[in-house]
């Protein structure tokens, strides 16, 4: 295994040459899912705003019950809507959320209570603050309620217009180039002829890349050429930020990627001690970001999930962008040896217990795609390790790599 490198190793080393997103702009909520917050942002307003009712009920001051359980209905406050001041010996009928009027200290909720006319008789004793929800109770105005860095979630999208904001500053949107190498792809939806495939490696990277807010470029199918491959690289380099290839970085004969690379900027890695991904490639193209992955199928997902993503992320200046598995039970068993590390393509699954466990999707070659859609995520054995039904293996999920 001479000259491979750990994954571990290769995301060090990724992390330490990244260059960084520094423009920022102004974007509506609407629009910021997924994007990488520029600043931490500041509560400008407590939630909630003013005291109010947490159920429907009566609002009263709880002193005037030790004189009486007995009171005089004042008023009708309905959510939206501010009412007077409570005075001795009254209640007001009050709605879930509505503000409390002046003077009234506590909720009665209205199971406890008997109306007759105007009057309502208070049937158990509730005491200063109960059934309120309190001024800045969910947010103190002025703390800080998203830290820079963070990959905003529809939650907090909603925390952020709980305060009124309609817009955030965020990372602007990378740009990428997406190119697919190799003289046999043809796009869908054309006809096939012999010794040709369907290029389906751009759809699914395309899909990764739009998911997480960056912008696509510049695309195409580049010819297994080293003179096109070069002007290809060269041409696109100042339009972008990152550029992804699939295919070409092996060293097979029709392998143009690893030199035309080299011929515009360096390269500093390739090969990794990993399965599938092993031929995976990261350099410089006139100091623009390069990645290069595998033409197989499940070879260049997985090396977008593992490595292109979290590198991808990380250059917006986004934090915890690794995700780490779980220890899980496999049902299945492996007398092979491998010196890499290996991803295999499992299945989640729990048992009539509701205990979790693990199956090896069937075929795990890397240029089976399919796969893909039915696996749910991704057991790593490690290397030199044989793994016996009932071992724990740690299982990362597709749908936290995919978030």
């Amino acid at each position: 295994m001479a000259g491979l490198i750990p994954l571990e190793e290769a995301i060090s080393t990724l992390f330490q040459s990244l260059p960084k997103v520094e423009e920022i702009e102004s974007s509506p909520l609407v629009e910021c899912a997924g994007r990488v917050l520029a600043e931490d942002f500041i509560a400008p307003m407590s939630v909630p705003p003013h005291t109010n009712s947490a159920m429907d009920g009566f609002a009263l001051r709880s002193k005037d019950l030790k004189i009486s359980a007995v009171l005089s209905i004042s008023q009708r406050i309905i959510a939206g809507s501010v009412g007077a001041m409570l005075r001795e010996g009254e209640a007001a009928r009050i709605f879930t959320g509505a503000l409390l009027p002046e003077g009234a200290d506590c909720v009665v909720m209205q199971e406890n209570c008997i109306v007759s006319s105007n009057k309502v008789e208070i049937l158990e004793t509730v005491n200063s603050g109960e059934n309120l929800r309190l001024a800045g109770e969910d947010i103190k105005s002025g703390s800080t309620l998203l830290k820079s860095g963070v990959r905003l979630t529809p939650q907090d999208l909603g925390l952020v217009a709980s305060v009124g904001q309609s817009c955030l500053d965020i990372k602007r949107r990378l740009r990428v180039a997406l190119l697919t190498t190799g003289n046999e792809l043809i796009q869908p939806g054309k006809e096939l002829k012999p010794g040709q495939i369907y290029n389906s490696n751009f759809y699914a990277l395309a899909a990764l890349l739009k998911d997480m807010g960056c912008e696509i470029v510049q695309s195409g199918i580049v010819a297994d050429s080293l003179e096109k491959t070069k002007n290809t690289l060269e041409q696109v380099a100042p339009k972008v930020d990152c550029i992804i290839t699939t295919g070409g970085v092996s060293v097979g004969e029709e392998d143009h990627v690893k030199d035309a690379v080299e011929a515009n900027g360096h390269l500093d890695l390739w090969k990794l001690a990993i399965k599938p991904g092993k031929p995976f490639a990261s350099g410089k193209i006139k100091g623009k970001q390069f990645f290069g992955l595998p033409g197989n199928p499940v070879s260049a997902f997985v090396t977008f999930l593992l490595l292109v993503k979290p590198c991808l992320l990380s250059m917006l200046g986004s934090n915890n962008v690794l995700v780490k598995g779980q220890a899980v039970k496999a049902l299945f068993s492996s007398s092979s040896l491998s010196e890499r590390q290996e991803y295999l393509r499992v299945s989640f699954q729990c048992d009539k217990k509701g205990v979790p466990y693990i199956e090896r999707c069937e075929n795990q070659s890397s240029g089976v795609g399919s796969s893909l859609a039915i696996a749910d995520g991704l057991a790593v054995v490690p290397p030199h390790r044989k793994v016996v039904q009932g071992d724990y293996l740690e299982y990362i999920s597709f749908s936290e790599l995919l978030r």
